[in-house]
């Protein structure tokens, strides 16, 4: 009897030990998968660098050991000419955490940047090219701090910010679940606190009377700007809140990681409409520049377009191999400055490549294959020419959307969280994760 107990927890401890070798077998090839990535990455980087060095002496043919999965990078798509270096680029010193968004003011040369170091900054970029020694002297920056004294709390991460119209006020939102209204000078109007969890999305209206947030604690606040105090909270999903966006000065949506989006109006108790169909977490939602379309993307790995008019989704926008983290309209078509040009979608996804839709027909125009890591921000430049893309493969891609190739391209120090131009066009802000704000010039 005892000899049986003993083999038994004798075999026991063999399956635990070959479990535990098993395991440990899995850690490494996990290791193994993700240095291969980065050396890929590495190879990739020093291929490009190569390619620069021999275009005159084509003889040599420099061939990169890729890891398992190829990755898609049209060279032909970026010509080397096309490489901004970085004498062209000013680079913004001062945060000292990952920096996660950026936002032009629409009033012209300022820049917005929110950080994990708790602080938003807002720049003042002089006008004129941008150089690496531009930002030379002492940088014209406000310091927006979340934190009162010391402290350089997590709980401060500023994680969106947007202008209001006339980019007299900053909205920032943080992990503290406070909302910020500061001057454009960089002092602080207001406080707004309710939430009970992290703001993921602040939005003004076109007005500018009512501002916008959604929040980790599942719901949405608008808020009253005049008086300073939450007007209307809306309790709709039953899981965090991802993302919100205004449809015109009083109705707006909301999406969630509970799959679903609530059309919801102020003063109203109940949603307007409710759109069901995501089968996972909706990341980002987006009206068209009329307001008439809602575009949705989603953990699923598909963007969707709906109407007002129906309960379906107008178009399933399928193309897509991953988690779609980010959807842009571009500003064309009817009601825009660029009336003439065709209404487009463009998707960013974890599959490394952007889409360009067909709204009027829900196809697929272009796959824009260039990025060798997920993509978290796509933006149209203000004619809708070119679209500007940022990934975490540290490139900064420039594409035009007519011939759907790459025309300029920059390789920063760190992965892109957010890209974005200001309201001429000829200007590019970037933010890395290596603590950075990047300006660019775009010229063609």
């Amino acid at each position: 009897m005892e000899i049986h107990r003993e083999k038994e927890q004798e075999k026991v401890l063999q399956l635990r030990d070959k479990d535990r070798e098993l395991e440990k077998e899995k850690i490494e090839r996990e290791k193994d998968k993700a240095k291969q990535k980065e050396k890929k990455n590495e190879d990739l980087a020093d291929i490009r660098r190569e390619e620069d060095k021999l275009r005159v002496q084509h003889e040599e043919n420099v061939i990169a050991e890729v890891g398992a999965e190829p990755m898609e990078i049209d060279h032909n798509s970026a010509s080397m000419s096309a490489l901004i270096p970085s004498s062209d680029v000013t680079v913004l010193k001062g945060h000292t955490s990952e920096v996660f968004v950026c936002a032009w003011s629409p009033a012209g040369s300022l820049l917005a940047s929110g950080s994990g170091d708790s602080t938003a900054r807002i720049w003042t970029i002089s006008d004129g090219p941008c150089r690496a020694d531009s930002q030379k002297g002492p940088l014209d920056v406000a310091v927006l701090k979340h934190y009162r004294g010391r402290t350089n709390d997590k709980s401060k991460d500023v994680t969106t910010l947007d202008w209001n119209g006339e980019g007299t006020l900053l909205a920032t939102g943080s992990y503290d679940g406070q909302a910020r209204i500061w001057s454009k000078a960089g002092e602080l109007v207001s406080t707004l606190a309710k939430h009970k969890g992290p703001i993921f999305s602040l939005k003004w209206n076109k007005k500018g009377d009512y501002l916008l947030s959604g929040s980790v604690d599942k719901t949405a606040i608008v808020w009253d700007i005049k008086t300073g105090e939450w007007k209307q909270q809306f309790e709709f999903h039953s899981a965090p809140t991802l993302d919100v966006d205004w449809r015109n000065n009083v109705s707006f949506a909301t999406c969630s990681t509970d799959n679903v989006i609530y059309v919801c109006k102020v003063g109203d108790n109940r949603p307007v409409k409710t759109f069901v169909g995501h089968q996972g977490e909706v990341n980002a939602i987006k009206w068209d520049p009329t307001g008439s379309l809602l575009a949705s993307c989603s953990d699923d790995s598909t963007a969707k377009i709906w109407s007002m008019k129906q309960d379906t989704c107008l178009h399933d926008l399928k193309e897509h191999t991953k988690e779609i983290y980010t959807i842009r309209w571009s500003p064309t078509g009817p009601g825009t400055n660029n009336p003439n040009q065709p209404l487009v979608l463009a998707s960013a996804s974890f599959d490394s490549t952007i889409k360009l839709w067909d709204v009027e027909t829900g196809s697929l125009l272009h796959s824009l294959v260039g990025h060798g890591d997920p993509v978290y921000s796509v933006a149209f430049s203000p004619n809708g020419e070119y679209l500007a893309s940022g990934s975490l493969d540290k490139c900064l891609h420039i594409w035009s959307v007519k011939e759907a190739r790459i025309v300029k391209t920059y390789e920063g120090s760190g992965g892109i969280f957010e890209v974005c131009w200001n309201k001429e066009g000829d200007k590019i802000g970037a933010c890395f994760s290596n603590n950075v704000v990047c300006i660019l010039d775009f010229r063609m």
